[in-house]
């Protein structure tokens, strides 16, 4: 071997013990976007508000975004600013639009939203177990599927065992996509049941299906896999991330299984791990989302794991490059939970838990 392959290697040694990403790598004639943080979006909430947990982010076709808010502020927070309304929506340059929600209306823990063709928004949530689908301002309720409180489990509630059979409850649903050819909603059911389920575009169950389950999970003792979001690219596949699978999972609309993408857990760090914290728990594939060119070239995942966002090739599944680090400054994550990415091919990631925010990443090369 040469010395400038003994370069690479101990270069390569060193970024991943200081937990940073390799540059950029070309695979094929394919080669990957660059981003940086833009530190003025959003702009600064007005009347004091306060976000909680950012449970999901959308986007709809003017470019605006959608944010999910859980509302757990602490008593401090409550008393120095005020509370947030559920859902905010920013305008390309981050300032607030609009923002609505009846927290007693809206899915109990909010996880999942999604802006449609037609411009209506949808919105799902864990605990509320309801599908609802709104106009665009939040005016007017449209659609619900399932009933608050009621799950798709062996007594009703939270705490039986899934049945993945309903064809009108759900068990902790946790994200869902509209085709934009017929309407047809599909949902990830998901945090509870391990099922895709989908209805017509007026909530009429059509049919569902399950992920290809390994053999761990399907044994005594075993557990089987969340689904956490769902997409759909232009050419008419259903993406599913198998979360604590490392993996996404690839279907055609009628459930047929296509291929797994595998985004390996990294474990970069060279320190002990807190007691009760086992490493790769998270899982490392969260949500996706694609590049806007016709052939969506580029797929991007959430890696909550590894606190970094992964760039692929769709057509082959191969990682390319990442950005993002954990920490608590712009730029790093804590708790990397969802993404979207708008027509000029930004990214915006939404935080969970200790991180509680929206950070917007600049296409700065690519496209």
């Amino acid at each position: 071997m040469n010395g400038s392959w003994f370069a690479f290697v101990a270069r390569a040694a060193c970024v991943f013990a200081l937990g940073f990403s390799l540059p950029p790598i070309s695979h094929g004639q394919v080669v990957p976007p660059k981003f940086e943080v833009d530190p003025s979006w959003p702009k600064p909430l007005p009347d004091r508000w306060v976000t909680g947990i950012v449970g999901w982010v959308c986007v709809d076709a003017h470019d605006h975004i959608f944010i999910l808010n859980r509302r757990n502020l602490t008593d401090n927070e409550l008393d120095a600013g005020h509370q947030a309304p559920p859902v905010i929506e920013f305008d390309p340059e981050g300032n607030v639009v609009n923002a609505w929600g009846d927290p007693d209306v809206l899915p109990d823990l909010l996880h999942g939203c999604f802006i449609d063709h037609e411009g209506n928004f949808w919105v799902t949530g864990e605990y509320g177990n309801i599908v609802q689908k709104w106009t665009h301002d939040g005016g007017k309720l449209l659609l619900q599927i399932g009933t608050r409180g009621v799950f798709d489990s062996s007594d009703g509630t939270l705490k039986g065992k899934s049945l993945n059979s309903s064809h009108t409850l759900f068990f902790r649903s946790a994200g869902l996509v509209v085709d934009p050819q017929n309407g047809d909603i599909y949902v990830a059911d998901g945090n509870g049941n391990h099922r895709v389920a989908v209805f017509d575009r007026d909530g009429k169950f059509l049919r569902q299906w399950e992920l290809q389950h390994s053999k761990a999970e399907t044994e005594p003792g075993g557990a089987l896999h969340a689904l956490h979001s769902i997409a759909m690219s232009k050419d008419g596949f259903v993406y599913v991330c198998d979360r604590q699978g490392d993996q996404a999972q690839v279907f055609d609309k009628m459930g047929n299984f296509q291929k797994s993408i595998p985004v390996p857990f990294e474990q970069r760090s060279q320190y002990p791990v807190g007691p009760g914290h086992t490493p790769g728990a998270w899982g490392t594939v969260d949500a996706i989302a694609f590049s806007p060119d016709a052939a969506q070239t580029f797929m991007y995942i959430a890696d909550e794991d590894d606190e970094q966002i992964v760039i692929l090739n769709r057509a082959d599944g191969h990682i390319l490059s990442s950005f993002g680090r954990a920490g608590h400054q712009v730029g790093e994550f804590v708790h990397a939970h969802s993404l979207a990415v708008d027509s000029k091919g930004n990214i915006y990631v939404g935080e969970v838990d200790w991180g509680e925010r929206v950070q917007k990443f600049k296409i700065v090369d690519g496209q």
